[in-house]
């Protein structure tokens, strides 16, 4: 009859929590949870405006001053009613429900310095010191 091999079976060890784990094995843990973690992405706003009660800007970004061609010392304390396309939105409505709601979302059709009509997307909330503020994207534009 044949001599049988002997195998040895595998030594298993079990540890209560991860903090027993030797330091190669936490190491491996770590970098597989890193490799494995879904990535996060923010998405900064292109232009951000900021209004007070009576829709009069107080704070404007470089690139919101140069989508409607103003400077910023033009547009702080212009109201917002005055770049919003004629005919387009009922603004006293809009603006009483945002101050209900305290956030909105949509599209909004702005108008440039040179006539130039910019669909934007917009979201805007009330922040803690009671000015309201907003990001936008363009979605279009043309005359």
């Amino acid at each position: 009859m044949p001599k049988r091999k002997l195998y040895a079976q595998p030594r298993v060890i079990r540890y209560e929590s991860e903090a027993e784990y030797p330091d190669w094995t936490r190491g491996i843990l770590l970098s597989l949870r890193q490799a494995l973690e879904a990535p996060q992405f923010e998405v900064k706003p292109q232009y951000v405006t900021v209004v007070d009660c009576d829709r009069r800007y107080v704070e404007v970004s470089d690139s919101f001053c140069q989508l409607i061609g103003y400077q910023r010392e033009e547009l702080v304390g212009m109201r917002s009613d005055d770049l919003t396309a004629p005919n387009t939105n009922d603004i006293p409505t809009v603006f009483r429900l945002f101050q209900k709601l305290g956030y909105m979302h949509g599209l909004w059709l702005l108008v440039s310095r040179e006539g130039t009509r910019i669909l934007v997307r917009y979201e805007a909330w009330l922040r803690p010191d009671s000015y309201i503020e907003g990001h936008m994207e363009v979605v279009g534009a043309g005359y």
